[in-house]
């Protein structure tokens, strides 16, 4: 089963995505967006910089979970993963996220 981008619309009216693996788990989160446009052009992103490794930062977060950002090429961060039990499954959620990003459907719940 494949992966895909689900758009959803946030409490206070803004907008973001994540992208989930084809077993359903939510592998990156997007940031907020004022429009869904801008939502949609980080999906188009996500996409594009996915399957260039040079773009993850591989991060430590205060809890000691190893953490992934996915970058632009301008060093924006376009897409933050989970918290993960040791940089070995957060390595999981990176090859993850490079298998499913480029050809993942969209699935549109945003209002």
């Amino acid at each position: 089963m494949a992966g895909k981008f689900v758009l959803k619309t946030a409490k206070d009216g803004q907008f973001y995505f994540v992208l989930e693996a084809g077993n359903g788990q939510v592998i990156l989160t997007s940031e907020m967006y004022t429009a869904k446009a801008s939502a949609e052009n980080g999906i188009a992103s996500i996409r594009k910089n996915a399957g260039d490794d040079a773009h993850y930062e591989r991060k430590e977060q205060a809890n000691g979970h190893a953490m992934f950002n996915l970058k632009a090429a301008n060093h924006q961060v376009i897409g933050t993963s989970q918290g993960y039990s040791s940089p070995a499954a957060r390595d999981e959620g990176i090859a993850s996220v490079k298998a499913n990003a480029e050809k993942a459907a969209l699935e549109d719940l945003a209002v």
